[in-house]
Formats: C-alpha cells, sequence, structure tokens
C-alpha cells in the first residue's frame, strides 16, 4: 500500500521517492528518480523533472515547473504558475541536456506567484520573492526580494513578516515575538 496520495490523473515515473503522507493532485507529472519528502503538498498541473529533490513538508502550488538541478529543502513554498530555469543559455538547435546549472532552496524559503528564479542563483533560508520577481542572483537568508530583475528591498521574520530593524540592529517578529539581529548586512534568529 502506498504511504502517499496520487490523484488518478497523476503520471509519476519509475525509480521515484516519495514520502509518507504527501499529496499530488491533478495532471501533475513526476519524472524519473525525484525525490519528494513526507508531508508535501504537489498542487494540479505540476512538473517535477528529472531527478529533482524536495525535503519534508514543501508546498507547490498548481502550474509549477521545477526543473532538473533544483533542491527545495523543508517547508519550502512555491506560488502559482512560478517557474524554475535550468539552462543559462537556451536554444532550440543546441542540446545542453547534461549541463544544468543548479539552484537551492533555502529551509522555509518562500518564492511568490509568478516569479522566475534564473538557475545558478541559490535561495537562502526563509527568504520571500515577491509574486512576479525575476531572480538573477543568488538571495541571502530572510531577503525580501521584489521587481524584474528582482531587487532586495527589506528582510522577513520565519512567520513572514516584514522585520524592521532599530538603531541597534534589532527586531522583533509581531507575530512571534521571536527575535532578530542585523550585523554586516547578515540576519540572524537570536536563540
Amino acid at each position: 500500500m502506498k504511504a502517499y496520495y496520487a490523484h488518478e490523473t497523476a503520471i509519476i515515473d519509475d525509480g521515484c521517492t516519495i514520502g509518507e503522507g504527501t499529496k499530488i493532485w491533478h495532471f501533475s507529472h513526476i519524472m524519473p528518480n525525484c525525490t519528494i519528502g513526507e508531508n508535501c503538498n504537489i498542487g494540479q498541473n505540476v512538473v517535477i523533472s528529472p531527478e529533482v529533490v524536495l525535503g519534508k513538508n514543501v508546498k507547490v502550488q498548481n502550474n509549477v515547473s521545477i526543473y532538473t538541478g533544483v533542491t527545495c529543502e523543508d517547508d519550502v513554498f512555491l506560488g502559482p504558475s512560478m517557474v524554475f530555469t535550468n539552462v543559462i543559455n537556451p536554444r532550440s538547435a543546441v542540446n545542453r541536456r547534461g549541463h544544468y546549472a543548479k539552484t537551492h532552496v533555502g529551509k522555509g524559503a518562500s518564492i511568490g506567484a509568478n516569479a522566475t528564479i534564473v538557475c545558478g542563483h541559490d535561495i537562502g533560508e526563509f527568504a520571500f520573492i515577491g509574486a512576479g520577481a525575476v531572480v538573477t542572483k543568488t538571495v541571502p537568508p530572510y531577503a525580501l526580494v521584489v521587481g524584474n530583475p528582482s531587487r532586495q528591498v527589506g528582510w522577513m521574520s520565519e512567520f513572514g513578516h516584514k522585520l524592521i530593524f532599530d538603531e541597534n540592529g534589532m527586531a522583533t517578529c509581531p507575530e512571534s515575538g521571536e527575535q532578530y539581529q542585523l550585523v554586516e548586512g547578515k540576519v540572524s534568529k537570536i536563540s
């Protein structure tokens, strides 16, 4: 008996590992040798290309494309119709299969609807990519980026609230009460 749910219209190719409690919805295609962690939710019309790795509790909304070379850590959110690329200079007449650039998405990061992540640029843990952003460079942990091309406009807490730092470089998440420190352009949560 399968420990995950797949809608009858979903296609799951050979060699995939799918964690317990994961749900795969209508018309999604999980290509060969993917690894999908426990308790993930794969929305409708999602394509997950060969050898993609998703951690636990990853939420993939409808119409998302995750191409070979992408890895996502636990608790990542991929918004509706966002897309990753895996070739910097694609040409129809030039076969670049096997020359895919890698993209790593850190734990707890959120990528908004219709965002595009250009390959080879990692997304730091708990970073927040605004809807429609086009990411063309690496995004640091806890960064808030928006626009095309994307630019950093602030910092986000692990609960998804914009952080306002005081003159001492300290901020508090209004929902969790957790404190964060900004030192030399890097944010860290204070335990």
